[in-house]
């Protein structure tokens, strides 16, 4: 088991004072039978009023509400967690599932619903040529497959963190070769929707303690994806560490579209040049 404690500060500066709107809250780590919350807190200078409530996805919101004028904004989340996954995981893949193509049951087509359907327009075909690209012939090893796109995900897009807001298309990302790990979580869940497999895109934390993250990885949140197998359930893919399994991250909210998942969102009301950033530090230690 590893114990790591989270701290997530993020600061909005704005150039004269300016009325906060509401701003909705994705920063309790997700529980699961691999990530056990041992303890979170939620704190916001000006204060703020907090109703909590779950999404459809069960995930934890929690709705700020702000009174009176502000000049700025800081939020910081601190959590404690216990990560019990294994770093080289076993996948008990169901008989029906271990080669592609394969079929999900009539309750799991109903259950999956659009998270097996591609989410962004591909008119020309052009993505889901990209994926079929790693299908090795008429019968393939699905675990394989999916390895296969990861690392070609990883080989043919180069890293770039972005800090501004919004995520590319899958397209833009390949015409590009570039992306930020939002990018590479929303192609690779598009790219395995066109193959026929329910995705669904995950924002959390990366803990690596083998490395110390570049300047550009530093201080921020990350992005990955789930793909559903029947027998294993959902398998999680980290497209832009070439990784398979979740043992270094802690998850905030799982959904079926990047927009579904932002840690925070929010809105003010001032003048259009009011806004002059903001600044994002996020700690994940032992």
């Amino acid at each position: 088991m590893t114990v790591l404690n989270i701290r997530h500060r993020t600061t909005y500066r704005y150039r004269e004072s300016v009325r906060l709107g509401p701003h909705r809250l994705m920063l309790r780590p997700r529980e699961s039978r691999d990530v056990r919350l041992l303890s979170s807190t939620l704190e916001m200078t000006p204060t703020a009023s907090i109703s909590w409530t779950n999404d459809v996805f069960g995930n934890a919101v929690a709705t700020a509400g702000f009174a009176g004028l502000a000049d700025g904004l800081t939020i910081e989340s601190r959590a404690a967690v216990e990560l019990g996954a294994s770093a080289w995981p076993v996948f008990d893949i169901a008989a029906s599932a271990i080669h592609y193509p394969f079929f999900y049951s009539s309750d799991e087509r109903a259950d999956l619903g659009a998270l097996a359907v591609p989410q962004t327009f591909d008119a020309s075909g052009r993505l889901a040529d990209w994926a079929r690209g790693f299908v090795r012939g008429t019968r393939t090893d699905t675990l394989a497959l999916l390895k296969d796109m990861v690392a070609g995900v990883a080989a043919g897009i180069g890293y770039q963190s972005r800090e501004e807001e919004g995520t590319q298309t899958p397209l833009q990302t390949i015409d590009r070769g570039w992306g930020s790990c939002r990018d590479f979580a929303v192609l690779f869940a598009e790219a395995a929707r066109s193959l026929g497999f329910g995705a669904r895109i995950i924002s959390g934390y990366l803990y690596n303690p083998d490395r110390a993250p570049a300047p550009e990885e530093a201080g921020s949140t990350h992005a990955w994806t789930e793909i559903f197998l029947p027998g294993a359930g959902w398998i999680t893919f980290d497209p832009t560490n070439r990784a398979v399994g979740g043992y270094n991250l802690i998850p905030l909210a799982v959904g079926r579209v990047i927009a579904q998942v932002m840690p925070m969102t929010g809105t003010f009301v001032g003048m259009t040049d009011a806004y002059l950033g903001m600044s994002v530090d996020v700690e994940v230690t032992p």
